[in-house]
């Protein structure tokens, strides 16, 4: 096969839609428009979420509660989950990415205290909770704080 005898596959390639090129288009008079109306005229349009001027649905829900712009997030991480990694490795944020176990850090990870540890591991995370800090020194390794 040479590069000038390449050919789409059939029906991947559509022609597009020829507007305003008469009746026998399919597409003639009011080109897919309809009949006059705000839709119909050139230029802008109408914003994402107009109704037509009834009150917004964004406007209709009422709003409860805050959100803390401030707040950080934390990703929790079972113990069970540090099960994955060899006897005696180091865990910090860059091998638990490695591992697949978090996809991004975000502002912090926290070990939680369910499941089991029998490797002894070296853990360097934001946070922990009591039970999964009992744990990791319970199986002979270091839970240290970043």
């Amino acid at each position: 096969m040479k590069l000038h005898e390449l050919t789409a596959v059939p029906g991947s390639n559509k022609a597009p839609k020829r507007i305003g090129r008469g009746h026998g288009s399919g597409q003639g008079k009011t080109a897919g428009k309809g009949h006059k109306g705000q839709k119909a005229r050139a230029g802008r349009g109408m914003r994402p979420g107009f109704e037509g001027g009834q009150m917004p649905l964004q406007r209709r829900i009422p709003k409860r509660g805050f959100n803390n712009i401030f707040a950080k997030k934390i990703i929790g991480i079972n113990v069970g989950a540090l099960e994955k990694f060899d006897n005696g490795s180091v865990v910090d944020t860059q091998a638990l990415i490695d591992a697949g176990i978090v996809k991004t850090c975000c502002d912090g990870i926290k070990i939680l205290g369910n499941g089991k540890l029998t490797k002894k591991l070296d853990v360097k995370v934001t946070a922990y909770s009591e039970a999964a800090k009992q744990k990791i020194e319970t199986a002979g390794g270091k839970a240290e704080v970043i």
